[in-house]
């Protein structure tokens, strides 16, 4: 059975959403404020988001946001991991399955 590793998706969602997060934060300091909302809201399938964004974020709020994007994301690709490696074979029943000895 193949299995996933928890550390290395981990990585790759945390790292992947906290290069969607440095984009983001790089389209609002680099493009004029009411074609950033016009983008995003274009995102949003036409969903104001204007009272949403805060344009004078500080540089240090930035980087815990950061952060705090790279953790999730790293705990939510663990956890999908494990929950992936949990499911077991399609042509195996699970009570047939052993139980696996290595730890990845």
């Amino acid at each position: 059975m193949h299995t996933i590793n928890p550390r290395r998706a981990g990585l790759a969602v945390g790292g992947s959403l906290a290069l969607l997060y440095t984009s983001c934060v790089l389209v609002m300091l680099t493009v004029p404020q009411e074609t950033v909302v016009r983008f995003f809201n274009s995102l949003m399938h036409g969903w104001n988001v204007e009272p949403l964004m805060r344009w004078d974020m500080l540089l240090w709020e930035a980087i815990i946001g950061l952060l705090e994007i790279f953790i999730l994301g790293w705990l939510f690709g663990a956890f999908a991991a494990v929950l992936y490696g949990l499911g077991g074979s399609p042509h195996e029943p699970a009570e047939d399955r052993a139980p696996s000895t290595q730890l990845k």
